[in-house]
């Protein structure tokens, strides 16, 4: 008898033991919780180690002007795809789960499956939203409840080589429409021999843009596929006719983050590139002698009363339905990325065109940095002059998948082995992806 109660008291300690290093992990892996200080605790997880270095930032801040609400943010880092899958078992599982979290663009669908176990926020974005580019709020929104904020706007552009364009006899100024810079193009060509715009054939960054800037897309808002409709078909038709015709050529090493294309860009390799206002970052590291040449304008229109703009790629960062302190989660992302000084920080600390466009007017955008002193203080001018204009894609939880198939079946096919006809490359995947 006294051999069984020793063993049922090393069993029940042992539990004690079991459930309190559970607890202890509990706070770890993604609860709220308030130390000896009274100071909460909020985790954050990410993949990105500038957003964390963000965040913390915006923690210190906080922290300043919120002494009666300190919080200690927790961050982690992990790479992409693993931060995705865990988040998402955590979330299935009821259990360990972040209070705080960046889920990349296309993968932030895969959180809004049935009941959505993320916050809902509009109650702290509804106050802003008419300072804000609405469609950055409706890429991470489901049945009208906003579940994410991003960082940028993404908005779409052309950078020009105004070096080149000079040598041409070209105004960059006189190019409204995508037949003025198919024309533009051709004196380009004639006068440098230098093509006038490289075309991604391993990325989806020059033709998924061309197709959202005109009201078109893969999916509709509903979900349905629309990949081969005559936009779609139209734009694609287009980009292989400017290399058909020697305007264009397909970007060295695929796609415009290949090491072989910074490499023939900082020589001057080509005239123009379309790329979302993020791409700044890739010439002022890694295109060094381009620095002055390069001037940034509103996208070419389709049409004459068409738009100028894109919103591509981003990152939504969400509340947890596991977070214990939601409404101080809140109040801390709302001060972090809604709030006017965040949106200036974002321009300040990380590049990124904010997605308040009542911030782009302001003074603190022209202040020197590494890109007004690479591209000119006028880069907000731009983006305000189309802030009407910035349409953002409709993503699905099968977006990656279409995304790859666009990419490797469509683009490889049409653009670069030019063995399938754009009509019925579109048609082939998008009836693959409607099975």
């Amino acid at each position: 008898m006294k051999k069984l109660s020793l063993l049922l008291l090393v069993f029940i300690m042992a539990v004690s033991a079991f459930l309190a290093g559970c607890s202890s992990d509990t706070s770890n892996s993604g609860q709220s919780s308030k130390d000896t200080n009274g100071v909460n605790k909020l985790t954050l997880w990410t993949f990105g180690e500038q957003h964390a270095e963000f965040f913390e930032l915006m923690a210190d801040e906080w922290n300043k002007t919120h002494p009666d609400k300190k919080i200690q943010l927790e961050t982690t880092t992990y790479p992409y795809d693993d931060m995705h899958n865990k988040l998402l078992l955590s979330l299935q599982s009821g259990v360990g789960a972040p209070d705080i979290v960046d889920i990349e663009i296309s993968r932030f669908s895969n959180y809004l499956k049935g009941k959505p176990q993320l916050v809902e926020l509009n109650d702290i974005i509804d106050p802003v939203k008419d300072k804000a580019i609405q469609s950055r709020f409706d890429i991470y929104s489901k049945d009208g409840k906003y579940y994410g904020i991003d960082f940028h706007v993404g908005a779409t552009v052309i950078y020009y080589n105004k070096e080149l364009l000079d040598k041409a006899g070209v105004n960059p100024d006189e190019i409204v429409t995508w037949d003025d810079f198919k024309e533009a193009g051709k004196k380009v060509v004639s006068a440098t021999g230098k093509p006038m715009i490289t075309i991604e054939t391993d990325g989806p960054w020059t033709y998924w843009p061309l197709v959202v800037q005109q009201g078109s897309d893969f999916y509709d808002k509903d979900g349905n596929v629309i990949l081969d409709n005559d936009i779609n078909i139209k734009t694609l038709t287009f980009l292989k006719q400017l290399l058909d015709e020697k305007i264009a050529i397909a970007a060295p090493g695929g796609d415009h983050h290949a090491e072989e294309y910074y490499g023939f860009m900082n020589k001057g390799g080509a005239a123009s590139v379309v790329m979302p206002m993020w791409y700044m970052v890739r010439f002022t590291d890694y295109m060094p002698d381009l620095k002055g040449k390069i001037v940034i304008k509103p996208m070419p229109k389709w049409t004459a009363d068409g738009k100028r703009s894109a919103g591509m790629g981003g990152t939504g960062t969400a509340i947890t339905n596991q977070c214990k302190n939601v409404e101080l989660a809140k109040e801390f992302l709302a001060f972090a990325k809604l709030s006017k000084e965040a949106n200036i920080q974002i321009w300040k600390e990380l590049g990124f065109d904010p997605i308040r466009w009542d911030v782009w007017s302001d003074p603190a955008l022209k202040e020197p940095n590494k890109y007004t002193e690479y591209f000119g203080d006028y880069i907000f001018d731009v983006l305000m002059s189309m802030k009407d204009e910035i349409d953002s894609p409709t993503v699905t939880e099968n977006t990656p998948k279409m995304n790859e198939l666009v990419v490797q079946t469509v683009l490889y096919k049409v653009l670069k082995e030019k063995s399938m006809s754009p009509e019925q490359a579109l048609k082939n995947v998008a009836n693959e992806m409607r099975k």
